[in-house]
């Protein structure tokens, strides 16, 4: 099993839209996918499940079929995390394949029991330890039958998402050729390394009877959403954030020095896809609870919208598979 995390501290980057994406695309290749919605806003779910599904999960008092459902005992100090984390099945009949975690407002309140936490792992506190690796621990238990774990994560450098990051295997950067972008970078490399250096110091202190993560968050490489000229914005200072991509990830990202050489990211190894700006098939995609790939004449795709759909089909099978590659997952013959 693989644990992906997509995250950049920048929000409005395209991140849910592409765990969402990825999620369906893996599964329409018989990979079986899990996806985890971390977010304490949800977005992920919402793209998921109707709203009459999510009246369902999100009932007055507890929530037992969601992330926080499952780390509630932790949160009221009563025990530990569920046994059986609730996964929804997406589509049962047509692709038995992908499940969701769903996401939940009230994670939001486990924020100040992780911050409390992390310095009480240096103490080796095994309530500290059940806390901080709660997540990796639910994920662990739900996703027996899945080879691939997509997480989808809020844009900052919270308690939250450093609890939730220790417990991937890789780490994928969504990013827009901004400033901004490439600003959260340079605040998340550095962060990163900091947090997988005191992660391994500190699983020398938990308790042996304790499922806990490796920490590694190894970089699996950035995608560039929403790439071509964009009419809100001129052409020139697009292309000058673009050309910056490269050498930002590479110092900030892999703690490289300043490269000799300019690396377009055209020709980037590190890059894994240039997305495309769909335009209006999102709105379409949204309407329909589908992805954009998978949109048909009765959801309004007609006209040049067919050939768009064709497009962003093509695009996020190559980027899946361009992923599987970099992280070690088998891609199956013939897909």
């Amino acid at each position: 099993m693989k644990i992906v995390a997509f995250f950049n501290n920048k929000g409005g980057v395209g991140k849910t839209t592409l765990v969402y994406h990825l999620a369906w695309m893996f599964s329409r290749k018989e990979i079986k996918t899990l996806a985890v919605d971390l977010d304490p806003q949800a977005n992920l779910t919402a793209m998921f499940l109707q709203e009459k599904q999510l009246e369902k999960i999100w009932p007055d008092g507890e929530h037992p079929k969601t992330i926080y459902g499952a780390i509630r005992p932790i949160t009221r100090g009563l025990g530990d995390v569920l046994d059986n984390p609730y996964v929804e099945i997406i589509e049962p009949s047509l692709f038995p394949t992908l499940g969701l975690i769903p996401g939940d407002l009230g994670l939001s309140l486990f924020e100040d029991k992780l911050s409390e936490s992390w310095p009480k792992c240096h103490n080796g506190e095994e309530q500290a330890f059940r806390a901080m690796t709660a997540f990796y621990r639910i994920i662990e238990k739900a996703a027996k039958e899945y080879d691939l774990v997509l997480v989808d994560i809020g844009p900052n450098l919270g308690a939250i998402n450093r609890s939730a990051l220790i417990s991937c295997d890789h780490v994928v950067l969504p990013l827009a050729a901004d400033l901004y972008s490439l600003q959260g970078l340079k605040n998340l490399g550095p962060t990163l390394r900091s947090w997988r250096k005191t992660w391994g110091e500190l699983k020398s202190k938990a308790p042996g009877d304790l499922s806990y993560p490796s920490g590694d968050m190894k970089p699996a490489g950035y995608v560039v959403m929403q790439h071509g000229a964009r009419k809100d914005r001129p052409v020139k200072a697009y292309d000058r954030w673009m050309a910056k991509i490269p050498e930002v990830y590479r110092q900030s990202i892999l703690g490289e020095k300043k490269p000799q050489s300019t690396v377009t990211v055209s020709d980037d190894p590190y890059k894994l896809a240039l997305l495309k700006h769909y335009h209006s098939l999102m709105p379409l995609a949204q309407e329909s609870h589908k992805p954009m790939f998978d949109l048909k004449p009765a959801d309004g795709a007609i006209g040049a919208h067919v050939e768009s759909v064709q497009g962003c089909y093509r695009d996020f099978e190559a980027l899946a598979k361009r992923l599987a590659q970099e992280i070690e997952l088998v891609w199956p013959d013939g897909a």
